[in-house]
């Protein structure tokens, strides 16, 4: 998970599994309420979820600020054709703009 909240900070939008958007998204939308609070033990505890203080800063300074009048629902699943090799149900996990 820290992975995918990693590169889903980075990108802003990510291709991966149903199960695994679906684990990821209430993990995002409470650290970006966390860094919409933006207090030290809240970047603190964002940076240790993540794993890298550049994608905690990004989430702190750019992401965060853009949702500070909206009360949740930051992220978004759009659900795509399932993989061929695998046959395994596929979404684009992104952040509402």
């Amino acid at each position: 998970m820290k992975s995918l909240a990693y590169s889903l900070i980075r990108d802003e939008a990510i291709t991966t599994t149903e199960a695994k958007a679906k684990e990821l998204r209430p993990m995002i939308e409470k650290l970006i309420t966390k860094a919409k609070r933006g207090t030290l033990a809240d970047r603190r505890l964002i940076a240790s979820r993540v794993g890298h203080d550049t994608s905690a800063a990004k989430l702190i300074q750019l992401i965060a600020p853009q949702y500070s009048e909206r009360n949740g629902g930051y992220t978004r699943i759009i659900k795509l054709p399932i993989r061929k090799n695998s046959a395994a149900k596929m979404a684009l996990i992104e952040f509402v703009k």
